[in-house]
């Protein structure tokens, strides 16, 4: 017999575990930077692997030296990748004025009279139409110096981040053996092949995923290159850089690299005529960066999604806008390696569950 104490008694358990759900994910969140290092890591790690266990093999290596040796190769060619971009965004960067905001309010307030006697000659008031929308009173050209200063504090965090991981990843690798037997000692014996597949599963989905984002990114920034060398723009080589960067950024980062891309390709062209060069130029490429999103969400996405973590466009839409609500920008970035490594988790321990079935059909 149902009771208004056993009513209560069942409130009280559901309101419990709401509170416990959302102390949870507001820890998660607070510590969400933690977390992505420890995946980020987790991933290095499973790459790494072969790599160390070839040296300990084949050269005898200890398995320190082993270890050092391959995260040494992995930070010589993230320096040599960078080293290859560096003295152009640099010496571009220069002529863009990318870190000189005075001359990027300047530049910006001759586009704003530019864009005001274009719109005059077609009888429409920019003064007017900012005056009612009132949005003179929240532009402030410190936006700028706040964006840039984000920029170099964006770049600083990545530098400690990067740190962060490879120093995890060193003792996960150093130490994989002690790992393993904890993680043994925590789970019962019978799931001690299964642990082992879904490692070697995820190890292996993982290292095409990323290796098919790496070429993904290229073909972007030709592309990109392409579009902005057809119309003469300046800086060319460090705006399809940074654009084909921001792709990383699921969804979001194509939206921000076009928008980024047309307001540099405005400003480069600063000393033209408005209405015959910068405003038709700045159509052009955003026209250009739309048909290039075309090919890469028809094209490329479709076979790294499909392909490299057998998973549906629409499931990982699903799943980065979950995640990217929940943890934000870093959310997205790590939702699909995140989300292959449950699937193969999920498959491993429970193959029989329907939902599990459906989603993990095609591993």
């Amino acid at each position: 017999m149902i009771t208004s104490k056993v009513i209560a008694n069942g409130i009280l358990r559901a309101i419990g575990f709401l509170a416990l759900i959302t102390i949870t994910l507001y820890f998660l969140y607070q510590i969400q930077s933690v977390i992505v290092y420890l995946i980020v890591a987790i991933i290095l790690s499973m790459i790494a692997n072969p790599i160390v266990e070839f040296l300990r093999k084949r050269f005898k290596f200890s398995n320190t030296l082993a270890v050092s040796t391959t995260l040494l190769l992995f930070i010589l060619l993230i320096v040599g990748l960078f080293s290859m971009f560096v003295p152009l965004i640099t010496s571009q960067g220069n002529n863009l004025s990318l870190l000189d905001t005075k001359a990027i309010e300047e530049r910006l307030i001759s586009l704003y009279n530019q864009l005001s006697t274009y719109l005059e000659r077609h009888n429409l008031d920019i003064d007017k139409i900012t005056k009612e929308a009132n949005i003179t009173s929240k532009f402030k050209f410190n936006y700028f110096t706040d964006f840039f200063n984000s920029i170099i504090g964006t770049i600083s965090s990545f530098g400690i981040g990067l740190v962060t991981v490879f120093f995890i990843s060193f003792f996960f690798l150093k130490d994989k053996v002690m790992f393993i037997i904890g993680v043994k000692k925590i789970l019962p014996n019978e799931h001690e092949e299964k642990i082992l597949n879904s490692i070697e599963k995820i190890r292996g989905l993982l290292t095409r995923y990323f290796v098919g984002l790496i070429i993904q990114l290229t073909i972007i920034c030709i592309l990109y290159l392409i579009v902005l060398l057809i119309f003469g723009v300046e800086n060319a080589v460090v705006i399809a850089f940074l654009c084909a960067i921001l792709n990383i950024i699921p969804y979001i980062g194509p939206l921000i690299g076009s928008i980024l891309a047309g307001i540099l390709t405005m400003l480069s062209n600063i000393n033209n005529d408005f209405q015959t060069v910068t405003l038709p130029t700045t159509i052009y490429v955003t026209i250009g960066f739309f048909i290039v999103q075309l090919i890469d969400n028809n094209v490329s996405s479709p076979i790294i999604f499909s392909k490299s973590v057998n998973s549906h466009p629409l499931e990982i839409f699903l799943v980065i806008l979950m995640v990217g609500l929940l943890f934000g920008i870093t959310g997205m970035i790590v939702a699909i390696p995140l989300y292959t490594i449950l699937k193969v988790i999920g498959k491993e321990f429970v193959p029989d569950n329907k939902i599990i079935k459906v989603l993990t059909k095609d591993l």
